[in-house]
């Protein structure tokens, strides 16, 4: 076996791993970096909203009428909006990719606790949501977090002031009163040291974060003495995508492997926004 190294492998290699332990030294220090974002005015009321969570890197603040919230049967989900200035440096597209995946993933938690109801009726509870702020992700820090995961690939390290993020305000009205039963202010960055891929796309980050934002509106407005129930079919969800896509699922995965990026069109995420049209 020839053992004999290239004169330069050695420096190089150092190089490498000098310029990972920098960043694992720069990111570490500010791993869990989420603020709440400033109430917006959205909520038709914050009266009662507490602190809630111990996830690190998310910032959470909800309030819930259990006895309310479990006589509701079914919700009619409105199409999520930006709340005013907010997305202002976002183009129309983007926008749109945000709202949708924000709608889409409400939807798929929401339908396994309570009926979706198709339009809005007097007979149903609403769901009203605003996204409050959207942080674009640094393209820039995404290569560079692409190239440091060839030789930490088991994190994704990003450096600071690079990653994006999404905050949302959503509230379940009562049916027929419009009186609050539940209200969720959350929020969530990009960290810099974790399981958070960078992305070419500025909302890569946005998108990512969408999927626990859902996740935390259906556990916000269902007490724990509802069950959370089967997929219903046909599924109320139909109009934003298949919930279990296979092959984007696997072309998602395939993209992520390959370049250590995430890529909102080859995960089918932020696609399609339906109508808010009875």
């Amino acid at each position: 076996m020839n053992s004999r190294l290239h004169p330069h492998s050695g420096t190089r290699a150092s190089s490498r791993i000098a310029a990972v332990a920098a960043i694992l030294g720069a990111t570490t220090l500010a791993a869990c970096h989420t603020t709440a974002a400033p109430s917006s005015g959205y909520l038709s009321s914050y009266d009662g909203m507490e602190k809630a969570g111990r996830t690190p890197g998310i910032a959470l603040n909800q309030r819930r009428d259990d006895a309310a919230s479990d006589a509701v049967r079914s919700v009619f989900i409105e199409p999520a909006v930006f709340a005013p200035q907010v997305g202002d440096n976002l183009s129309d597209n983007e926008r749109m990719m945000v709202l949708s995946e924000v709608d889409r993933q409400i939807c798929f938690e929401v339908s396994e606790r309570f009926v979706i109801a198709p339009y809005a009726s007097p007979e149903a509870a609403t769901i009203r949501t605003a996204v409050v702020r959207a942080q674009p992700t640094g393209r820039v820090g995404s290569v560079v977090s692409a190239a440091a995961g060839l030789f930490v690939p088991v994190v994704s390290l990003r450096p600071p002031m690079t990653t994006g993020g999404l905050a949302v305000e959503s509230e379940l009205l009562e049916a027929g009163t419009g009186r609050q039963i539940a209200a969720i202010a959350w929020a969530r960055n990009a960290q810099y040291v974790g399981r958070d891929s960078g992305s070419l796309s500025r909302v890569g980050d946005a998108l990512q974060m969408a999927e626990p934002m859902g996740d935390a509106v259906g556990d916000a407005f269902s007490s724990k003495a509802r069950e959370v129930t089967d997929i219903p079919d046909p599924d109320p969800c139909a109009a934003f995508g298949s919930r279990r896509d296979i092959g984007r699922t696997a072309a998602g995965f395939a993209f992520g492997m390959a370049t250590g990026l995430y890529s909102p069109e080859a995960s089918g995420n932020g696609t399609r926004r339906r109508s808010s049209e009875p």
